[in-house]
């Protein structure tokens, strides 16, 4: 057999050292339950790294539906949707996740990423236009640049400065994509005033929602659907992996959109269909966000009462209106180890380095769930204030 030729690949170890050197190398941590208040070992252990916001992802109903599921359609869809791989279940998915967000049609893909990946560049292409927020997720900026649109970067959660760029760039198919809850930050986006703006403009537009879904808006229906605009927000994405629980991603739109998208969304026309365990999953999922529908508003509750208390002690949570709450510390290295000084209480809790944050704007995110009780976070707002001491950060 010959020997791979080692030497094209000499340019990794010195790149990797350098981002080792400025506290930004990514590791994989072997987590062993996913929970977000758990016990193993003796100790008791919180989870503030987790999206599984309305503590669903071991909830019984879940796991016996996955199970049922399994036995009844096997371990995997086999196929592309396309082709064999479309299961009634999907369907049903779909149509519950429709009227849920309060649109006529929604669009299953497999993963949040990949809804993004496949619904931007289905609609929008070489001599057309997008405006995003500056601070909108990875997915969206990949899959803007896959297009080939001019790419137009607008001031965070600032309308005026998209209006600015809208009325200079009128040509073309034009589209205006934010998130409605920043998964770094946790602030909240000014979607109504957005939208108005790219309406004045007749322009379209895509809000994902992935972090407010099933914690914001009626029974946890978004925040598009809670402000009334749902008939001029042309694609809500979701995704099922989050408060929901499961996994995939989705977009609920208008019924010429998903035939659309079904004949031109490349990341679901060549890809698996999603196995049909985490499908049933999520409508089980969707069934307790009816029947207990004020989960996504506890949440919210206790993340209110965890940002005054982490501000009482100093602590800077920005501008945060969600059940996402950063701690802004700034420096690379201070922020990894109140990180693992917190780990050796038993609160687990993301670093959040550049470049997923800009430089200098280091942080940690705590993702509150509804497993955490108030208990909880005044034990890990106790432990914090003493772990940013240590660090000379308070």
């Amino acid at each position: 057999m010959q020997k791979v030729n080692r030497k094209s690949e000499i340019w990794i170890p010195p790149a990797l050292a350098a981002r080792h050197a400025d506290h930004r190398l990514r590791t994989l941590r072997t987590q062993r339950n996913t929970c977000g208040r758990y016990e193993e070992d003796g100790q008791t252990w919180l989870n503030f790294a987790s999206n599984d916001y309305l503590d669903l992802a071991h909830d019984p109903r879940l796991l016996q539906a996955a199970h049922t599921a399994t036995q009844a359609h096997g371990t995997g869809a086999t196929a592309s949707r396309l082709v064999t791989g479309n299961l009634p279940l999907h369907e049903q998915l779909e149509t519950q996740l429709a009227a849920h967000r309060g649109y006529p049609a929604a669009l299953l893909f497999g993963s949040g990423y990949l809804t993004n990946a496949g619904v931007i560049p289905a609609i929008v292409g070489r001599a057309d236009h997008i405006f995003i927020d500056r601070l909108a997720h990875a997915s969206m900026i990949d899959a803007a640049q896959l297009s080939g649109a001019r790419l137009h970067r607008f001031a965070h959660n600032d309308p005026q400065a998209l209006s600015v760029l809208l009325q200079k760039h009128t040509s073309g198919r034009r589209l205006v994509l934010t998130e409605s809850v920043f998964s770094m930050d946790g602030d909240v986006a000014p979607l109504t005033a957005l939208v108005n703006m790219a309406a004045e403009h007749e322009a379209m537009v895509l809000i994902d929602e992935a972090h407010a879904g099933g914690v914001f808006g009626p029974g946890g229906s978004g925040l598009v659907r809670a402000l009334g605009l749902t008939d001029r927000v042309n694609c809500a994405m979701g995704t099922c992996s989050k408060a929901l629980g499961s996994y995939g991603g989705y977009v609920a739109c208008s019924t010429a959109m998903r035939d659309w998208l079904i004949n031109h969304a490349r990341s679901l026309i060549y890809t698996t269909a999603l196995p049909p365990a985490v499908v049933a999953a999520s409508l089980a999922a969707l069934q307790i966000l009816e029947t207990e529908p004020d989960r996504g508003a506890a949440v919210l509750a206790r993340a209110k009462y965890f940002r005054e208390r982490l501000r009482a002690v100093g602590a800077d949570t920005l501008q945060s209106a969600s059940q996402i709450v950063p701690v802004l510390t700034g420096d690379n290295a201070r922020t990894l180890r109140v990180a693992e000084r917190l780990r050796a209480d038993g609160i687990i809790v993301g670093a959040m380095r550049p470049p997923t944050v800009p430089p200098g704007k280091a942080r940690l995110r705590f993702s509150l769930t509804y497993a955490h009780g108030e208990a909880d976070l005044d034990h890990t707002v106790d432990r914090l204030a003493q772990a940013l001491t240590a660090e000379g950060l308070s």
